[in-house]
């Protein structure tokens, strides 16, 4: 059994512990209204603009005017993943790479040569000690809300990789922010674009326009605005989804530490009542041997 002075210095160290986790909750539970309100406002955005690269598919046809529709089959796969930087965020990590892990391994079964973007360094990390996987970029370090600068290197990564044909498809692997208590790992075709998705508009009309530059320029530079809208959005619902988890994980450590801190005081209370009988049992004895 442990000593009081033992038990006391480890109530001292639970609690020290539970001032942390109390103050990272805090924290986390302020970033998430934040990163929830960025995540919902141009959700409905990402939305249409994935029916208007399916649109656009329709539109351009069999005879694709931008190779960003190409659809070809599927030998090389690029999974473009999406972690935290951090830690201590219950599973939100660990799910995104059981997910990634699953995929690779189906792929391994189809035969399909798979490679990967990593975003995060939980997602770095997890991908560098998987053998003969190749990585072709890592970015880590991204804000909760990255700009045009932050996103523009990633989608061209990605874009040049499908044209030059080391990629025949292209899937973005994040966590969807649906509630507080709530989220879900979500794999998303990113390129060939348009294909998963159902246009906005079922009847196209026909319809003669005069394009500047040209067609070809047109498509490109609108796939590539929707595809980053795509990308955004992914990073923001990703945000949210991490300061989620991190508030509920840091909350259940500090309710354990109250828990523990309450377990340590019982025990050092009957340590101290044990110590105080046995006192008085020696000054008893103490007393009767005098007489």
């Amino acid at each position: 059994m442990a000593s009081r002075q033992q038990i006391k210095q480890r109530i001292g160290s639970v609690k020290s512990t539970k001032q942390i986790t109390k103050a990272m909750q805090l924290v986390a539970a302020s970033k998430l209204r934040r990163a929830q309100e960025a995540a919902a406002g141009p959700r409905a955005y990402a939305e249409l603009a994935r029916g208007i690269l399916a649109r656009l598919r329709h539109i351009a046809g069999g005879e694709s005017e931008s190779y960003l529709f190409t659809d070809r089959p599927v030998k090389n796969r690029l999974l473009m993943v999406v972690t935290s930087d951090r830690g201590l965020a219950g599973a939100y990590n660990s799910n995104v790479i059981r997910r990634m892990l699953n995929e690779l391994k189906n792929d391994r079964d189809k035969g399909i040569a798979t490679s990967v973007i990593v975003i995060g360094r939980q997602a770095a990390h997890a991908a560098g000690r998987i053998a003969g996987l190749d990585i072709h970029a890592a970015y880590q370090g991204l804000p909760d809300r990255p700009d045009a600068d932050t996103l523009r290197p990633i989608l061209s990564t990605a874009v040049g990789l499908f044209a030059d044909r080391k990629a025949d498809a292209v899937d973005l692997i994040y966590t969807k922010f649906i509630s507080t208590v709530n989220q879900e790992v979500q794999v998303k075709r990113l390129l060939p674009a348009g294909l998963d998705q159902e246009p906005t508009e079922e009847k196209i009309e026909d319809g003669e326009a005069t394009v500047e530059p040209s067609v070809e320029a047109l498509l490109k530079s609108t796939t590539m605005r929707l595809l980053d809208a795509q990308i955004y959005q992914a990073l923001l619902e990703a945000a949210a989804s991490e300061h989620s988890m991190r508030m509920l994980a840091m909350k259940n450590a500090t309710d354990n530490a109250s828990d523990i801190v309450d377990d340590l005081t019982l025990e050092f209370n009957n340590a101290r009542q044990a110590a105080i009988t046995q006192e008085l049992a020696e000054i008893s004895g103490g007393a009767e041997a005098i007489k």
